[in-house]
């Protein structure tokens, strides 16, 4: 199980694939298994690094205030440990939100980033969202909460066909599931996240990705996005929820892999 030590604790991550470096950078829950149904396809023309964020999984459980910029942080840290000066990034929903990070601090590590299913600040509706979530969380325990995250993140018509693989995931999560303390810490870093401000500034290509029925980031984030980012270009997915990238597999697929020919 290959680690990154960092100052203060250890991301695993895995490799796969050979060229030029893609990092694969998940959302809320973290895990680099999220992008296992991906990493087939993007790993033949590229390296392909995905990460358990620090808190989730098989990295360390630190006990400390959560932000973006920290994780942002941590996937710097990655990159230097595998000695990574520079790379594409697909970041998805949370993943997005480090992609923003990225391009505007760091922009030279960045060559190009596909923001997916991701927003652009905290409005009422997110608040709430993760308001909900996190009560459910702290008031039922995490076995209630990781039952109900599909619900927020896959189609309906998705779980009725998956309903045996999910309960296998959900088993498989709680298995490693921090303290709620940390995923606690965790959503209430999203919900402080705003680089709106700071949008106009990057230079790095984008792609903005998105499916029309996502229902934790709805499309008008992502519209806000490519509206924001001078150098960014908006393609929606006609369905798949807020995890396209599983189940609208192959059309995902695509559509990264179209943007980054474009953008070696």
């Amino acid at each position: 199980m290959p680690k990154a030590k960092l100052a203060d604790g250890e991301i695993y991550y895995e490799s796969h694939g050979e060229g030029p470096p893609l990092l694969l950078v998940s959302g809320l829950g973290g895990a680099a298994a999220y992008w296992a149904p991906n990493i087939p396809a993007l790993a033949e023309r590229y390296r392909v690094i995905v990460h358990d964020h620090r808190g989730t999984g098989q990295s360390t459980h630190s006990r400390i205030e959560y932000s973006v910029d920290q994780m942002t942080d941590d996937l710097v840290g990655l990159m230097d440990h595998l000695e990574i000066d520079r790379a594409h990034v697909l970041g998805h929903s949370t993943g997005g939100a480090i992609a923003q990070t990225l391009a505007v601090t760091q922009p030279e590590r960045i060559a190009g980033m596909i923001v997916y299913a991701s927003w652009t600040r905290a409005d009422p509706f997110f608040r709430r969202l993760f308001e909900a979530r996190k009560a459910l969380l702290t008031a039922a325990g995490a076995a209630a909460y990781v039952r109900s995250n599909a619900l927020f993140l896959y189609p309906d018509w998705w779980i009725n066909r998956n309903i045996a693989l999910l309960e296998q995931r959900e088993k498989a999560t709680l298995a490693t599931f921090p303290d709620v303390a940390i995923v606690a810490s965790r959503i209430d870093a999203i919900v402080r996240f705003d680089r709106t401000a700071d949008l106009a500034r990057i230079t790095t290509p984008t792609l903005v990705l998105c499916a029309r029925d996502d229902f934790i980031t709805p499309l008008y984030f992502s519209e806000d996005l490519a509206r924001l980012i001078p150098s960014s270009r908006l393609q929606v997915l006609e369905r798949g929820g807020h995890c396209a990238s599983e189940t609208a597999l192959d059309e995902f697929n695509r559509a990264v892999l179209e943007f980054l020919a474009r953008h070696p």
